[in-house]
């Protein structure tokens, strides 16, 4: 190993000391953080971030950057290092434009953004978030002027989260889909409906939680590597493969909610713990092609989940869990957990019905950046577009435009990736099919873990050194299409509502 290779090792090292202790101080702020503490934790998140941009913009850095990409040097180096080195000097070009001081505020205006974002939620007042969501719209566009000033703001925003992606494809991907999803959906509301009364009553928290554990295990997360919080908004930290953390919000008047955001989650977490541990501590393991991070939280929750041979093997351990089961067959729980119904809460929706919801918030951050909309007028074009493509309008705007922490930290360009994953999805399961014989099988067997071995093999140790484009080429041989989200689709609801 070249001394100037052991330095930037090292260098990274103490970057990453300062990044433990920002990422620390989140997930304490989102999980079990007193209301009180707000002020002092805000301040110091903002401080550990900022020394973190500091170094990650260095002259120090730069230098060590420089010297590792001269020809002599770069040649030495293993492919993992070649792969850091080139996107560490990318981001560094992009990172150097932004100001220090324009960081600091964006990083302090962000948490108290998600602070107020909460405020208002629970108070189901806009007005509480609207100054906060203005500031993050227009320090998002400075940010993206900085960085890539020569691009057009919102295709820089959908890039930085699933490289390679525009806005042209994912119309064409969106519309594609879109055109006959609708239709579809229609088609399944106008059907008999599950009834769904026998789910009503009361769960134990405390037995949600064993329920929460049981499916983690039995999908392949490792506690030994993970652990579990509870928060408002369910989400997933990967500190290092070795430290994988989820969080899950719990009802007492519902429990299958949080039965699929545990899997949902779950299945970010093992694509963390799976990744090829040599690249922890480095930018091969900073999964920021989002995209592809949701294709495997949403292959485990909806491909995996919603189908009924999922639950053979394990039915009978939740039926023991949670009592209320036990007047509950497992195909009346199969069509509960398929209902096609028009719903406010995203995080909620069936997984038709949720591409839906997808789509209204892509087409109004769109909007926001490229028709000039006002916060103030927010509230109203979402009510307009979940009328106008789900038929229903929030009461209020916790269950309208307030429900998604996302743009209150200013991540603009995230929600068009949950359905970029949905649509990989549909191409994974095609290839895995192919090469893995029947899926429902597996599964019936209580062989998940197989599944769960070809996604690690195929997608997850591999980190983020491939692009999207490149892991769907990789997979499945192909361009990327909606045609097979869409027949699988159409496949599995004209059985169950028998159209």
């Amino acid at each position: 190993m070249s001394d100037t290779l052991q330095e930037l090792k090292d260098y990274l090292d103490q970057m990453n000391i300062y990044g433990r202790a920002a990422e620390l101080l989140f997930w304490d702020m989102r999980t079990i953080m007193p209301k009180n503490g707000f002020e002092k934790h805000a301040q110091a998140s903002t401080f550990f971030s900022t020394e973190v941009f500091k170094m990650s913009t260095s002259d120090k850095l730069e230098k060590i950057i420089d010297e590792l990409m001269k020809p002599e040097e770069y040649e030495k180096l293993d492919d993992m290092w070649k792969y850091v080195v080139k996107k560490m000097k990318k981001e560094f070009v992009l990172d150097k434009r932004i100001p220090t001081d324009f960081y600091e505020e964006y990083v302090q205006a962000s948490t108290e953004s998600e602070a107020a974002w909460e405020e208002a939620k629970n108070a189901k007042d806009f007005s509480i978030f609207a100054p906060h969501l203005e500031k993050m719209i227009e320090y998002t566009k400075k940010m993206m002027q900085y960085r890539e000033p020569d691009k057009e703001i919102y295709d820089a925003l959908l890039n930085q989260y699933e490289e390679g992606m525009d806005s042209e494809t994912i119309d064409r991907l969106f519309t594609e889909l879109k055109n006959e999803l609708v239709p579809l959906v229609k088609k399944i509301i106008a059907a008999p409906q599950p009834d769904d009364s026998k789910f009503e009553g009361k769960y134990d928290i405390n037995a949600q939680r064993q329920v929460q554990k049981l499916l983690l295990e039995y999908i392949g997360f490792d506690f030994d590597s993970g652990t579990v919080g509870e928060t408002e908004h369910p989400f997933t930290m990967g500190f290092s493969s070795k430290d994988v953390r989820v969080t899950n919000h719990f009802y007492e008047n519902e429990s299958i909610n949080a039965m699929f955001s545990a899997i949902h989650e779950g299945g970010h977490a093992i694509f963390e713990q799976n990744i090829n541990p040599d690249y922890d501590g480095t930018v091969a393991a900073s999964l920021d092609f989002m995209g592809i991070h949701e294709s495997q939280s949403r292959f485990y929750e909806n491909i995996l989940g919603r189908n009924k041979n999922f639950w053979i093997p394990i039915y009978d351990k939740i039926v023991e869990l949670l009592p209320k089961y036990k007047e509950i067959s497992l195909d009346e729980f199969y069509k509960e957990i398929n209902h096609v119904r028009n719903s406010f809460i995203r995080t909620e929706a069936d997984e038709v019905t949720y591409c839906l919801h997808i789509i209204i918030r892509y087409e109004i951050e769109k909007a926001i950046f490229r028709e000039g909309v006002s916060v103030d007028k927010l509230p109203e074009l979402w009510n307009k577009k979940m009328e106008e493509y789900l038929g229903i309008v929030p009461e209020n705007d916790a269950e309208g435009i307030l429900q998604d922490m996302h743009w209150s930290d200013g991540s603009f360009g995230y929600f068009p990736t949950y359905l970029l994953g949905s649509i990989y999805d549909g191409m994974f399961l095609d290839t895995m099919r192919e090469e893995l014989g029947d899926i429902d099988k597996l599964l019936a067997d209580g062989q998940i873990k197989k599944i769960t071995k070809w996604l690690n093999e195929k997608i997850h140790k591999y980190g983020a050194t491939r692009r999207p484009k490149e892991i769907i080429k990789a997979v499945c041989g192909k361009e990327v299409s909606a045609e097979p989200l869409m027949r699988y689709f159409t496949e599995k609801y004209t059985k169950i509502y028998e159209l």
